[in-house]
């Protein structure tokens, strides 16, 4: 799997004076952009059945998966996960005042299912990283938890070690043994739990920092939804946050919220 590491400036503020912070930020550097053609093609062949009945499930599969989440179902995608429905609205607080005007976005929601997670997780990664002027500056790829120096032909595990790379790290998420350790304090998450139609969820920080959060259950960083408003869920979700001040990252909030009357009200963690 390739990864690119780019240096960017972030600024943590909406300050026009904020001068911002260097930091090296990863990101997925997709091979191309598949057609479905090819896939078809591609599944056709490893399942010994021709492209034309392949393109007719396809198409039938497609059909049924998109009327049913529109609907509201969390619909099943085999060996994949499960996709649903979702939005995001502004809240009133009389309810005469509700109207579909309030949905500010609608949204497809795809989770990955625990073997499409695993898998992931255990592909090998091969990092590049570009400076401010998008000159390559170094390579390194991963392997079973160790980080491999293609350059230097050494290697250091991702536990340990102080080099420029675990500093780089530490600024963004505020771990390691230097003054920024856990400087940050970590979000609160609130709202209705367990709830029977909708929860309004509210998340809160320390004052100067920017939160950011994520609904399918992955840990957020700054790639992810800025938090900005209360926003309304509609089912079973497990909301993760983070805060950002100055550069340095809290740990991980994680609270679950639970659609029913019965439970014990989900769980919120630090982590």
């Amino acid at each position: 799997m390739k990864v690119k590491a780019v240096e960017k400036k972030l600024k943590f503020t909406k300050n026009e004076n904020d001068p911002g912070v260097w930091r090296y930020v990863m990101q997925p550097e997709l091979y191309s952009s598949l057609s479905q053609k090819k896939v078809i093609k591609e599944a056709a062949l490893r399942s010994g059945v021709s492209q034309g009945v392949m393109q007719a499930c396809w198409d039938a599969a497609g059909e049924v998966i998109k009327a049913w989440a529109t609907e509201g179902h969390s619909v099943a995608l085999p060996g994949l996960g499960t996709m649903r429905f979702g939005l995001r609205s502004k809240s009133v607080e009389k309810v005469e005042d509700v109207k579909s005007g309030l949905i500010t976005s609608r949204r497809i929601v795809f989770t990955p299912d625990t073997d499409l997670k695993d898998e992931l997780k255990n592909t090998a990664v091969q990092i590049t990283c570009y400076d401010r002027d998008g000159k390559e500056v170094k390579r390194v790829t991963s392997t079973s938890g160790e980080v491999e120096d293609e350059e230097n032909g050494g290697s250091e595990n991702s536990g340990s070690g102080s080099g420029p790379a675990e500093s780089a790290e530490n600024a963004e998420n505020g771990s390691g043994s230097g003054s920024n350790t856990n400087s940050v304090a970590a979000p609160t998450i609130s709202g209705v739990n367990p709830f029977e139609e909708t929860s309004q969820v509210s998340i809160s920080g320390p004052d100067g920092a920017t939160i950011y959060y994520s609904e399918n259950g992955d840990d957020p960083d700054s790639n992810d939804t800025l938090y900005t408003q209360p926003f309304t869920i509609d089912e079973t979700t497990t909301i993760k946050a983070i805060a950002i001040k100055d550069g340095v990252s809290s740990q991980v909030t994680t609270k679950v919220f639970t659609k029913g009357t019965g439970g014990s009200g989900g769980f919120e963690t630090g982590s």
